[in-house]
């Protein structure tokens, strides 16, 4: 008999709710650390260590082959819209929770929809719109003016958004005849050479050896969590995981109340269970 194309959809969706895990965690340290150490040394030092882990991690099942690749102008623009993304992330957890920062990042596939219109000449159902106008709602409950309190880079996830999405969008596109783990190089290898370039002008001493710990923790939240996602990917279809994409919403807010102390207001609430909700639902009608 035929072997199932996803032969455990089950190890699959818990496998994808842990790397939910490692990328609240991984947003989590992000924000710990944005106020004390220089954004660009903090790239550098999670590409270095992702690269790292990458390679062995994926060294022994793939040897060589992991570095070969027939795209390599595809390989530098989806490191440099990752690199980009995570300096975005880094910078907007400076002025915004976590929670609220995860739950405006489940705008995502929305946004991949409204950008599938024009780059990928894909026709958006009319219900989608209603339910991008729905979830970009829910974004501005989340981050809502609060007189004094609001700054313009709060709307830096809105930006980040943006970035993802295109960043999926490439990611779909090279998917299709390059293997994963050899783009999860080549994204945490971009992200070094980028991050190296960039050190003489913002290399900072950091005080403590906790503060290198948890900058060096990012990385490992970072490249474990893409590769927990790989796996989840191996044994269960997009379509089963996505749903369960929204567990980083918990995961964020749960960390960030234990971590800052920061528990969301009612708002913030209804804002977080309206995107959640529309994009949810806009995935669905994506995929029929």
């Amino acid at each position: 008999m035929p072997q199932p194309l996803y032969p455990r959809p089950a190890l699959g969706i818990a496998l994808a709710i842990a790397a939910t895990l490692c990328f609240a965690l991984l947003d989590t340290t992000s924000q710990f650390v944005g106020g004390v150490v220089p954004v660009l040394m903090a790239i550098w030092l999670r590409f270095l260590v992702q690269t790292g882990m990458t390679v062995a991690l994926l060294w022994p099942s793939q040897g060589k082959a992991l570095f070969h690749t027939t795209a390599p102008g595809w390989q530098l623009l989806r490191g440099a819209l990752m690199v980009t993304s995570g300096t975005v992330a880094y910078m907007s957890l400076r002025f915004v929770p976590v929670g609220d920062f995860t739950a405006i990042l489940m705008l995502v596939p929305l946004a991949i929809t409204v950008l599938a219109a024009p780059l990928l000449r894909e026709r958006v159902p009319a219900l989608t719109w209603w339910l991008i106008a729905g979830g970009f709602a829910g974004a501005l409950i989340v981050i809502r003016p609060k007189g004094s309190d609001f700054q313009g880079a709060m709307l830096l996830p809105l930006a980040l958004v943006l970035i993802n999405a295109l960043y999926q969008i490439v990611t779909s596109k090279m998917v299709k005849t390059e293997d994963p783990g050899t783009m999860h190089f080549y994204t945490g290898l971009t992200g070094l050479v980028f991050g190296t370039l960039a050190l003489p002008w913002s290399w900072a001493p950091m005080a403590t050896w906790q503060l290198w710990a948890l900058v060096a923790l990012m990385g490992v939240f970072g490249s474990l969590g893409h590769y927990v996602m790989i796996q989840a990917y191996h044994r269960a279809p997009a379509s089963r995981l996505t749903p369960y994409m929204y567990a980083q919403i918990g995961f964020a807010t749960l960390a960030g109340w234990i971590v800052f102390g920061y528990a969301p207001d009612v708002w913030t609430v209804v804002g977080v269970a309206l995107i959640a909700v529309c994009g949810a639902l806009g995935v669905r009608v994506r995929q029929g």
